[in-house]
């Protein structure tokens, strides 16, 4: 199987990323946006996928987060979508429930190649993470521009759970183990009936 990898540079007047996903990974992540607990979550994405990752980033994290948590995922979806190629032999499709304390938050995934997202968790009320802060609801801005940017149909729901961080990390580990599952190569067939994904 020919190495399922990418790479991308993305530079705006607010935010400057170099990025490199490698699907067939060690779950490695080298993983630098200036906040920490956001850097955390991506370093979950990575391990819980078998994905390695890496993510240089600088931006106006002082104006605020949610350009960088943005374009970050902006970055990521292009990643994912660069190193999945054309797609013949995956599984195409995902889902899982997936436990933290008394967190439950259920995934389903579709490496479609028509972008949609669900994202059923109000983050309203929750109080921020880590120093400097993460908006628990900038999740929501992540997960919208990963699965536009990597043309993939993503349902995300909480079934319970009241801790905004075990929310936020279930999610992101749930995610990653869907697109693992996902993104396996079971065949040599293209999973569709329109002949492209």
């Amino acid at each position: 199987m020919a190495d399922r990898a990418s790479s991308v540079s993305r530079v705006t007047k607010e935010t400057q990323i170099e990025g490199y996903l490698r699907i067939e990974g060690n779950g490695a992540a080298k993983v630098d946006t200036s906040i920490p607990f956001f850097d955390h979550m991506l370093n979950q994405l990575a391990k819980h996928s078998g994905m390695d990752l890496s993510l240089e980033c600088t931006g106006d994290v002082e104006v605020d987060a949610h350009h960088l948590v943005e374009d970050v995922g902006i970055v990521a979806g292009q990643l994912l979508k660069g190193a999945l190629g054309d797609k013949v032999g995956i599984a195409r499709f995902a889902s899982l429930a997936l436990p933290l304390d008394e967190a439950l938050v259920d995934i389903a995934i579709d490496l479609s190649g028509r972008p949609f997202l669900y994202y059923g968790i109000d983050h309203s009320g929750q109080y921020p993470l880590g120093t400097p802060p993460f908006d628990p609801q900038l999740s929501e801005e992540f997960f919208r521009a990963f699965a536009f940017a990597a043309d993939i149909c993503l349902h995300i729901d909480l079934r319970r759970g009241r801790n905004a961080h075990h929310i936020v990390e279930a999610t992101f580990k749930a995610v990653a183990r869907t697109i693992r599952s996902a993104a396996q190569v079971i065949s040599n067939d293209l999973p569709s009936t329109k002949g492209k994904l």
